[in-house]
């Protein structure tokens, strides 16, 4: 896995978080109901202590929504425990806490800081799922058989404790070495059978390098990074808890599905005319999820061919319904219907959609509070979602334009990633596109006519940090 990284200097992110009215602090009531939450709340009954959990995430995370065990059955077959903070314990149903969550929609990551869901007490302590100490969490244990497939499915709120705090690097590495923890160490096996079920109903798993700004000294950097193996296979027990969670809701008629649309009529054929224009192999029969995973995203065609597939993932939304399932209610990048239950400690949807699990699974009647949420979460979660986009991409234009902006004039070496379309009014359009620089790692707009999936030379023409705008020309 190649990381490449280049240095910035420092970089003001304050007009970002103006231009998208992010709150600057939490505010004091609200702060208060969480002080009293923690202090007060009564761990479950139920105690689950015994189940060596531990958590993976990003190196230097607080915010710790999930952990996991994963055993073998001894009649054949895996156990996935999977333990999800217990966010909704310490909301006060109608508090100041609970109405700023609203408004806040989900955590906003920026690179000087985030602009969190719940203060930080509660998001990065009280409910977090930290090693060594207790924990309230809503636990999943999820039976499968040898092949992957879901057998059985439990849900109850416990009482845990996190054995470890995991990072992805770090785990990646334990895989290398052939010493994985023993909690997880049947992750890669577990994730590798639940990516071929993925791929042989057809899901869509895209492994696009990740663009990101970086904290470094007195600056900062920016970092193209490729996902490592173990993210997808911790994503892999993700969508399982998911889809198991849109099954509970579908059975019990009563919900909030995140959904996607099917790819528009024609989609998939000019995929694959623009797989024969880049020499990406697509044998009959075969799935876009299966052509997708033997493309190498380090090469120029097969990142210009991943960067094509991912028009197909459009239109993803929050779905709520309640006494009829709704006409569309698969997910089509998973290929199943599938729901947001593991990341309650940033997204306000996760904490009514795993109340209306439990009660699901119960047998009871769902909380009154919850089943009113659903239907006025999917607009909070779409302008939020906006919201969040924006600052993930603001905050990267803004370090690509600080970087390069003493560089105008000079020329790079760049693949062709994407080539705009005509125009819909059916004018003529100027021919340009998307190109993404070997060095620095930098992903910007480009004129001139442009060879999908090939490499040109280009020159920089604009780099504008208070635009935030990077141009370049073909050279």
């Amino acid at each position: 896995m190649v990381i490449r990284r280049v240095l910035a200097p420092r970089i003001d992110f304050t007009v970002l978080r103006r231009e998208l009215g992010l709150p600057e602090r939490y505010p004091d009531a609200a702060q208060r109901v969480a002080e009293r939450a923690i202090a007060t709340t009564a761990p479950p009954a139920t105690d689950r202590t015994d189940i060596p959990f531990v958590t993976i995430d990003p190196r230097g995370s607080r915010d710790l929504d999930q952990a996991m065990f994963l055993a073998r059955r001894s009649g054949g077959g895996y156990r996935v425990h999977y333990a999800i903070a217990d966010v909704a314990r310490y909301v006060p149903v109608g508090s100041d806490l609970e109405a700023e969550t609203w408004r806040r929609g989900q955590t906003v990551y920026l690179p000087d800081g985030n602009v969190p869901l719940h203060p930080e007490i509660l998001s990065e302590q009280g409910a977090s799922l930290l090693p060594g100490v207790d924990r309230a969490a809503v636990v999943w244990t999820i039976d499968l058989d040898g092949d992957g497939a879901t057998v059985a499915v439990r849900l109850e709120r416990a009482r845990v404790r996190s054995r470890a705090q995991l990072d992805y690097a770090g785990v990646q590495a334990d895989v290398a070495a052939g010493a994985i923890p023993e909690p997880i160490a049947l992750l890669p096996e577990i994730g590798e059978l639940l990516l071929a079920r993925g791929r042989a109903r057809g899901a869509i798993t895209l492994r696009l390098p990740e663009q990101d700004v970086e904290p470094h000294g007195d600056g900062w950097r920016l970092v193209l990074r490729p996902p490592a193996p173990i993210e997808d296979y911790n994503a892999q027990i993700s969508l399982l808890t998911g889809m198991a969670a849109a099954d509970l809701m579908l059975a019990g008629g009563v919900g909030l599905l995140r959904t996607m649309p099917e790819p528009a009529p024609g989609a998939v054929e000019r995929l694959r005319a623009a797989a024969a224009g880049l020499g990406v192999r697509w044998p009959d029969g075969a799935t876009v999820g299966a052509v997708v995973d033997t493309v190498d995203p380090a090469d120029p065609r097969g990142a210009a061919f991943l960067d094509q597939a991912a028009e197909l993932l459009r239109g993803a939304a929050y779905t709520a319904f309640d006494g009829t399932v709704p006409p569309q209610p698969t997910h089509s990048g998973v290929a199943a219907a599938y729901a947001h239950v593991t990341a309650p400690l940033r997204r306000l949807a996760d904490r009514y959609a795993a109340e209306v699990c439990l009660a699901l699974h119960d047998g009871t009647a769902v909380p009154q509070w919850a089943r009113d949420a659903l239907p006025r979460l999917p607009e909070v979660m779409a302008r939020t979602d906006r919201v969040s986009s924006a600052a993930d991409r603001g905050a990267i234009d803004l370090a690509e334009a600080v970087l390069l902006r003493d560089r105008v004039g000079a020329e790079f070496d760049a693949a062709v990633l994407d080539v705009d379309g005509p125009r819909d009014d059916g004018r003529p359009a100027k021919p340009r596109g998307i190109v993404a620089l070997d060095e620095p790692p930098v992903i910007a707009r480009c004129t001139g006519e442009l060879p999908l999936g090939e490499r040109v030379r280009v020159r920089l023409v604009t780099a504008d940090p208070e635009r935030r705008q990077v141009l370049f020309e073909k050279a």
